[in-house]
């Protein structure tokens, strides 16, 4: 491939790097399209033979596994699972019919890019994943992390010219408002200090290791050697790196390249208007969450540029969903056919369905699933009654309350101010910051840049915690912006049943 565009760009993939999974969203894909599993048993084979894991088992088990989890246990899976989800993604576009013009990856997903493009096997993919996770293992971890700033570039560089520490690095520009800085765990926190005392947001990046930062120097020579080991094939469409500005070329050792992602930061921004540039209309996010998609949309605002997530949960709906629809729409993708639609109405136009589904689709797999709980409980139950007793207990007899009766609360006595409280530590506990930062009327968003899919991740489990019904059509997360409204909407649904929380809410 030539360094120069190729011609007529309109349609751009983007698959993502660290943050990029999202264990609910990819699970509900799986349950509708082969090609999640197909991938990841590929995936298994290799993983079984590194760790002695299959990948599957921990990403689809029992035991739900969400990127914390993963990041906290699991390093290696945190990683291979965004590289997963990015290659399911993309394969589950192509079975219908979405044809990108050009690939790119944002740091970690440079990689899934290039295998997506054939310049690597499958299986290669999650070797080099993995050996990527394995040499800064090796180097110790680097005790490091990664912080994104609410700043430009050219504004955060002069602050970390401030505490003129060598390691300390801009690792990614993402648009004129975020840049993400890699370094020294201690240093970071001078910086995060700093930046509080200019009224700089800052926020932790989930990843295992800083990446992107000089401190990984030491680790890309045995990185690019064990890359060099493996069958390097020539792409089959273009890949633009945002890591080397460029279009990667046929002459490219891509062993070394990929090395140089150690220490060479990633200029996101820079990469969007490139292709933009080149004509790209219509940006589409290979992989899990929709954070990418938000960045294309920052820096591409007020444009008619299209951004647009797949595996990641919108208003409570698959956004894969919606985004192949637009795509049909565009043209971008082949019509329809088959699928649910035969299935459950087969007697209803295809655009009928469609538009049915992405407005009702959510609701009817939460009431399926409602309804296969209540069913799976009520047949535990039927096998657990114990035997009729051969004497009955005397009419006169009082009943005595249970334990679990006299200690939960009435709904009465259920209060705003005990529901604030649990729902603080519970936000709290799952994005790991202080309770205190939850005020009433903090913006969880603006102030606290908590994203809307995390929103809604955090609010399913406040409906399942809590036994609220299924949220209506209408439910607009944004009037939701505040730990306040929240906790008020919250005690409304509680109220409405007549329900009260579970004695174990808060653990």
């Amino acid at each position: 491939m030539s360094s120069n565009p190729p011609t007529g760009v309109t349609t751009a993939f983007l698959f993502p790097g660290q943050g990029g999974f999202d264990g609910e969203a990819l699970r509900r894909a799986k349950e509708r399209h082969p090609q999640i599993g197909r991938v990841f048993e590929r995936l298994d084979a290799v993983t079984e033979e590194l760790y002695a894991r299959r990948i599957s088992e921990v990403l689809f088990g029992e035991r739900k596994a969400d990127l914390r989890d993963l990041l906290d246990n699991d390093p290696w899976a945190s990683q291979v699972a965004i590289y997963g989800a990015g290659l399911a993604a993309y394969e589950i576009l192509a079975a219908q019919g979405a044809t990108p013009d050009v690939l790119a990856g944002h740091s970690l997903g440079e990689i899934t890019a290039l295998v997506a493009a054939g310049a690597f096997s499958v299986e290669d993919g999650v070797r080099i994943v993995a050996q990527r996770v394995a040499v800064i293992e090796r180097q110790g971890g680097v005790d490091g992390r990664m912080v994104a700033l609410a700043a430009s570039a050219e504004r955060t560089r002069k602050l970390l010219e401030l505490v003129d520490e060598p390691l300390l690095a801009v690792a990614t520009e993402n648009h004129d408002e975020q840049t993400v800085v890699s370094g020294p765990a201690k240093i970071l926190d001078r910086v995060v200090a700093i930046a509080g005392q200019l009224d700089v947001g800052a926020i932790e990046i989930d990843t295992p290791f800083p990446f992107h930062t000089p401190a990984l120097a030491p680790a890309a020579p045995e990185f690019a050697a064990y890359v060099r080991k493996l069958d390097q094939h020539p792409l089959n469409r273009p890949v633009y790196s945002p890591i080397l500005q460029r279009y990667y070329e046929p002459g490219d050792v891509l062993a070394d390249l990929l090395a140089e992602h150690f220490t060479r930061p990633v200029r996101f921004a820079a990469a969007v208007r490139h292709l933009r540039e080149s004509g790209a209309e219509v940006f589409v996010e290979a992989g899990g969450r929709a954070a990418l998609s938000k960045l294309v949309a920052k820096v591409t605002d007020g444009s008619e540029v299209r951004s647009l997530p797949t595996l990641a949960l919108t208003g409570g709906r698959l956004a894969l969903d919606g985004t192949l629809e637009a795509l049909r729409e565009a043209g971008l993708a082949a019509p329809e056919r088959g699928g649910l639609a035969e299935l459950l109405a087969p007697s209803v136009p295809s655009d009928v369905f469609a538009a049915y589904w992405s407005e009702r689709g959510h609701m009817v797999l939460e009431l399926v699933r409602t309804e296969l709980d209540a069913f799976r409980k009520s047949a535990e139950a039927e096998r657990a009654e114990p035997e009729p007793a051969v004497e009955a207990a005397p009419e006169t007899a009082p009943a005595a309350p249970s334990a679990s009766s006299a200690s939960e609360p009435r709904p009465e006595e259920y209060d705003r101010e005990r529901l604030f409280d649990e729902l603080r530590t519970l936000y709290a506990e799952a994005l790991e910051y202080p309770e205190d930062v939850f005020e009433d009327e903090v913006q969880l968003e603006a102030e606290l840049g908590v994203d809307s899919v995390k929103q809604v991740e955090l609010l399913s489990r406040v409906s399942s915690r809590y036994g609220l019904p299924p949220r209506e059509s209408g439910f607009r997360l944004a009037t939701y912006n505040t730990m306040g409204k929240i906790t008020d909407f919250v005690l409304q649904q509680m109220n409405d049943q007549g329900a009260h929380a579970p004695a174990s809410a808060t653990g």
